[in-house]
Formats: C-alpha cells, structure tokens, sequence
C-alpha cells in the first residue's frame, strides 16, 4: 500500500470550531478540533478511493508553512470610480509550499485557490509576495477585513493509504465538477476542444510558430499573476494561435498534476442571443460568473470588442459594463483578444475597462521569420497530410498575399490560403501544390485573371481594348481611360494603401455608364466562379441626413455600403447617381477615398483597398444638347463647372478621374440596338429549342428609332425589344411548336416578319 499525504491547513475560528482546508482539493470543513477535522476529511477521501477509484492528486512531497506580512491599502470602487483608504492593513496570509516530484517547486495559496511554481526555495518570498500583493488588490475592504480576522493557522497532514499497483478507471475529476453546471456549458465551450469537435473546426495544427516568447508571458500572467489578459494585434497576427497554445499547455499542466484550473471560449453574442425577457441576460452572466469560480475556470473572450456592443442601447449598459465591477473585484478573470484599433475604441467608449487587463502586444513578424512559419506549414502538411508544397508555390504565395491582402498580417493570411490550397488539393487527389494550384485559387478566391497574378504573362494591348470596345459604344475616350486604369494595376503602379482607382462617371443618361463599370468589374475581377463582381447601390435612397446610418452602419447595424464591401472585397463598387444623395454622405466616404479604409465606432474595419470605386453623375448634363441622331458637342467644362458647384473641394481633390460620356450618334445607336438584340440568343426559350435568330437591317433601324428617347437615351431600348420583338415571338413560337434547330430571320414590315432561313 501507498500513502498520500496532504497537508491541511487548519484555522480556530471558535471555541469549538476550527476550519480545514485540504490543500490541493476543493475540500474545506469545519469541526470542533483537528482531530475531528481529520477523521472527517480523511474517511471522504477514503470512501471517494473506494466508491469512484480515484483520488486527489498532490504534487508537494514534504509540505511547509510560512505566512507572509503584506501590507495593503484598501480601495472603495463604484462602477465609476475608485477611492484608496488612507489607511494601510497588515494581513498575514498563509503559503504552503515544497519540493515537487519533478525538483522544483511549489507553493499553494489556499485562501486564493491559486498556486505557482517556481525552481529555487529562495525565489519562494518574493515571487509570493508579489503574487498575493496583486490578488488582494483586486479584494473588496470587507474581505481585506475577513481575511484580518483569521487567527494564526497551524499546518497538519492526514492520509490516504491506496494500492499504487491496483488498475482503475481514472475518473476526471474536473469532469465530476462541469457535470453540475448548468448555464456555463451553454454559454462557453470547454478549452481545449474534444478530438472530435477539434477534427470539425481545422485539420491543421494549433501551434503558434515564432511566438513562443508571447505564449510564456500569457502563460505567466494568467496563472502566476491571476490577471486578466488582453492580447493586442491586426488582424491574422496570431493572436488566437497564441491563446490556444497557452491554454494547451496549461491544460496538460492541469491533467499531469490534477491542477485546479479550466479553461472556457465563448462568443460574446451567446450571452444575450437567448434572452427573452428584460433582465434575463444580467441572471446569466452572474450564473456565469459564480459557475466559473465554482470550477476555477478562466474565460476566454475570441471577440472582447462585441462586450461593449451587446447588451444595452450603448457602452454604459452594455455586457463589458456589467461585467466591469465582477473584474475589478476579482470573481472574474478573463483573457480577450482585440486589434489596436479596438482597443483605442475600448478606451474610448468605456473608460477604465481595458485597465484591469494587463495588455501583451503581439508586433507583426520580420519576414524572415514568416518564411520559417511557410515552411514549417509545408512539413507539417507533408508529413501528416501527405500534401507537398513546393518552395515556388510558397514563394509566389507570399508574394500575392503581401501585394493583395496589405490590410490582414502573415502568418495568419499566410495559413488561411494555403489552408484552402491543402483543402482543393485533397478534393482534386492532387498530392504536390506548385505555382498552378496558387494561381488557381487566388483566382478562385479574388476572380483576379492570370495577367495580374503572373509577372511572366505580359498585356495584349489590342485584346484589352477589343474587351471595353465590346461592350461599351461610341466612347472611344471613356474606353481609353479604363485601359489606362488596367495597365497601372498590371504594371503595380497603383497606390497601394487607397483603392485601385476612383472615377467619377458624368454625361447624359443612357450612355453606358453602368455599362463601362460592369465591363471594368467584369475585367479585374469576373474570372473566378464568384456572383457578380459588380456591387451597384442606388444612392438615391439616402438622401435624408439620417439615411447615413443605413448605408454606413450604425452602433449595432452594419450598413449597406459595408456589408457589400466585406462580402466581395474584390469588386468594382459603382455609386449610381452620387448627385442624390445627402452631403453627409460624401463627408463619409472621404476616408474611404484618401485611405481605402473605414473604421467605425467600435473600430472595426472595412477594407476598400482591393476595390474599384465609381460614381455616377447627371451633373451638367441638363445644359447640354439633348441625346439623339446626330453629332453632338460634348462641353466638359460645362459638367466641371457643375460637378464643382456640386461637390466639396476635398472631395473632388480625393477622385483619381473625371470621365466624361458624350452623347451618342446614330452608328452607336445602331450598334447598341445590334448588340441587345443578338442577346436574345441566349435566353433559355431558344437555346432549348436549338433557334439561331438573324436580324435584318429593317428591324434594327426600326427598334433604334423607337428605342431611344432625348432625354432617357439607351435606357428604353430593353422596352422596345421585349414589345417588338419578344412578345411576337412567344406568339409565333406557341403557333409553331413543331419548328426545332432552326435558323429565324427576323425583319419588320409594319410588324414583325418572321421567316426561315
């Protein structure tokens, strides 16, 4: 038989009381003498051996007892403030501590359930010191005052006698104390994951490459110093990769030494998402609160900036507000992480939160170093997933991403897209990632064609102008400008920290203003099997000064504007009739313009910097010469002078480009008329009965007549086909069912003439 001695601290509360606790359990009672107490504390641990063939594990071989004097100064805190006593209170609390199996040390604090371990026995006072200085600081008076009352404690030991030989089913004691919860499971997911669940969320591993310096301070602060922690960072900096590999190590601490500690995620929508009545989400996050003291638990926040955006109409009566005197007394310790502009956000709208975090800031990476993490991710992915990345593909990744991608850091960026890679590779059974399958699924992912994304591939010049001229008519001076805008990006010309180019469409209506920016966005980003690359917002409806909310966003809401943006993040966004909004509005978008950025009040960021930003304008086109057959005289100076009245100078001075559209002639009329109506091919009633329509010159000159109008141009053109022309033609086809894989000539004669060919 084995025996296992655990020291117990034993307190004179009474003349007939004396309180036990069993050091390195949750146990504590009361007795009326340490005999007693032991018999007591001794039979349960006995009975737990026998009933449940498990018991408390203790890691300190020959236990001792030293009291340590601190002096504190009481603080007096409301929820706004807080107000030091002038007077100081000496308070003995009591260590126990020894050798550890392992040769080091360790010493438990019971009155705090906290420990720490440390290697020489001369570290042992001030390392406690300091440890119980900042524990009681987060104390409230009255418990300073609870703890001056306590006598001078005496250290005992008591017995279990076990079969070290004898094979049982160790049963988790940590899982015998969750099993009571019942609002923490609902809320958080235990930390860290279960196999099963951890296979659903990733394939690849948890490991925060190159900072292992950041892991170690987490690791210190939390469990040494009992603090809250707030890690700092941009986006894909490895924040998270830090905190999981903390907790990781932590929880292995725990299983191998039966540590009192567990670890819990949560999203910070949980708390209130399931509330039904006023009052419901506070009840659940005190529940919360006393369910994580129950189990010692540490709670581990992915999203700490929708604290103070969930709950209440603002930051006052917000979550991270009701949460805010639980953290300053100490009956919550948590860990979060938040981007520097959260942070700053935090600081602003809720004063003195981010104060009771100690903040560990994590700096982007040299480059050096992110190669070294690229190449450990194509070990990792050869030696587990039998998926082999060749140093091109890694090379050129990089490359992509730090060009692409400026707003988001390696080596989050980094592991995401090669994710994606190992993910297609494994669908297709290809078993070697080289440059092909990067390109592949950059393009799959941005829509970017080849020319972009590879250096060796050089622009046709003549193609590029043959695409614009397709589709855009009798503006050879708008076709230019839009192949100048191709050639810069191509030649990585563009400013990388503004959008790839913002133009300003003016001229009459029913020119092809939509048209040209569909055909831009149809160029830069139509090529992977992604919707429409093409984001249109029709800004006559916000044309109420309140109406900036609905297409910005507003404390709780995301606007129209950025949640198209962060749905494509590659797209041509066309501003149609910029002229009917409220000036409030341009004053919005002037930081979009200059940085290609938009931060909103709880710093959050929408990134503009891989869009194309176009607005359309009527401006001026009133005093011009109406639309129709005939040249016209396009007067720019007319539209500027009108454009400039209009707009703010510092709005006008943040647009790359003024295009003008003229009026169109009678050839581009014809043209446009030609082009609508060899569309009709391709609709589904004639595709599937195999009919290839041919127009005659008749029918064209016909619909260009009718179709265009002086003061709507091109626009009742679509009008004009569907009346003249499909609406006879779903007459003639249900009169003629038998007609199949047929060639139609279409003329007009006073009507519709159909014939065969």
């Amino acid at each position: 038989m084995e025996k296992i001695t655990y020291p117990l601290l034993c307190y004179q509360i009474g003349p007939d009381a004396v309180l036990g606790i069993l050091i390195g359990t949750d146990y504590q009672t009361i007795e009326k003498d340490i005999p007693s107490l032991k018999n007591v504390l001794s039979n349960h641990l006995q009975q737990k051996y026998k009933k449940q063939n498990d018991y408390w594990r203790i890691n300190i071989k020959e236990p001792r007892l030293k009291l340590l004097d601190i002096s504190i100064r009481p603080t007096y805190r409301t929820h706004n403030s807080s107000f030091p006593s002038t007077n100081v209170l000496k308070i003995k609390i009591p260590c126990v501590y020894g050798e550890t199996h392992q040769g080091s040390y360790e010493c438990e604090l019971p009155l705090f359930q906290r420990y720490f371990v440390f290697q020489e026995e001369k570290q042992l006072h001030s390392l406690a010191t300091y440890i119980v200085t900042n524990l009681l600081n987060r104390e409230t008076p009255e418990k300073l005052h609870r703890y001056m009352s306590y006598q001078k404690p005496s250290l005992e030991t008591i017995q279990l006698k076990v079969n070290s030989k004898r094979t049982f089913q160790n049963v988790n004691w940590q899982q015998e104390r969750t099993q009571t919860l019942k609002v923490l499971p609902t809320l958080a997911d235990q930390f860290p994951y279960a196999k099963s669940i951890q296979r659903n969320i990733s394939s690849f591993p948890d490991v925060a490459w190159e900072l292992e310096t950041e892991v170690e301070n987490v690791i210190q602060k939390l469990i040494h110093q009992s603090a809250n922690v707030l890690i700092v960072g941009k986006n894909s900096v490895g924040k998270s990769a830090v905190l999981k590999q903390a907790f990781k190590r932590l929880a292995n601490q725990v299983r191998k030494n039966q540590l009192d500690y567990t670890f819990w995620n949560m999203m910070s929508q949980r708390i209130t998402a399931s509330a039904k009545y006023l009052g419901e989400w506070q009840e659940k996050c005190e529940t919360l609160i006393q369910e994580l003291k129950e189990v010692n638990g540490i709670l581990w926040i992915q999203d700490v900036i929708q604290l103070i955006k969930t709950g209440g109409q603002g930051a006052e009566d917000s979550v991270a507000a009701f949460l805010l005197p639980f953290l300053q007394q100490g009956q919550l310790q948590m860990v979060g992480e938040v981007t520097p502009t959260e942070l700053d956000s935090l600081r602003r709208l809720l004063p003195g939160f981010t104060d009771l975090f100690q903040i560990i800031s994590i700096q982007e990476l040299s480059e050096e170093k992110i190669q070294t993490i690229l190449r450990k991710f194509a070990d990792f992915s050869e030696s587990s997933l039998k998926i082999k990345i060749d140093q091109a593909a890694l090379n050129l990744s990089y490359r992509l991403l730090l060009r692409y991608y400026p707003y988001e850091s390696f080596p989050g960026k980094a592991i995401k897209f090669l994710g994606a890679c190992i993910s297609n590779a494994q669908v297709n059974e290809v078993r070697t990632i080289s440059k092909e399958q990067v390109v592949e699924s950059f393009i799959a992912q941005t829509g970017l064609p080849s020319l972009f994304l590879k250096d060796d591939i050089l622009l046709d010049q003549e193609a590029l102008a043959l695409h614009f001229s397709k589709k855009i008519v009798g503006q050879p001076v708008v076709i230019k400008t839009l192949t100048n805008v191709v050639k810069i990006f191509k030649a990585g010309l563009n400013n990388p920290y503004k959008p790839i180019q913002t133009l300003l469409f003016t001229g009459p209506t029913g020119v092809g203003k939509t048209a040209s920016a569909s055909a831009l966005a149809d160029y830069f980003f139509g090529k992977g099997p992604r919707k429409s690359p093409l984001i249109r917002i029709d800004m006559s409806e916000f044309q109420h000064p309140s109406m900036i909310y609905r297409f910005i966003g507003s404390n709780k809401e995301v606007g129209k504007l950025v949640q198209a943006v962060r749905e494509k993040p590659f797209s041509v966004l066309l501003l149609d009739e910029a002229e009917k909004a409220d000036p409030s509005i341009f004053d919005a978008l002037l930081s979009v313009l200059d940085e290609g950025m938009l931060t909103d009040a709880y710093g959050r960021v929408t990134n503009f910097r891989n869009t194309i930003i176009i607005l359309t304008t009527n401006l001026g086109a009133s005093n011009q010469q109406s639309i129709g057959f005939g040249e016209t005289e396009s007067s720019d100076k007319k539209y500027r002078s009108a454009i400039e009245k209009f707009f703010r100078p510092e709005f006008i001075n943040r647009i790359d480009g003024i295009v003008y559209f003229n009026s169109l002639d009678k050839a581009a009329i014809q043209q446009i008329t030609k082009k609508e109506l060899e569309a009709l091919n391709f609709r589904e009633g004639f595709v599937k009965r195999g009919i290839q329509l041919h127009f005659d010159t008749s029918l064209i000159d016909f619909i260009a007549n009718i179709g265009f109008d002086e003061r709507y141009g091109a626009r009742p053109l679509q009008r004009a086909v569907e009346a003249q022309v499909i609406n006879p033609m779903a007459n003639w086809l249900l009169q003629h069912p038998t007609v199949l894989h047929s060639h139609l000539k279409l003329s007009y004669r006073a009507g519709l003439i159909v014939e065969k060919r």
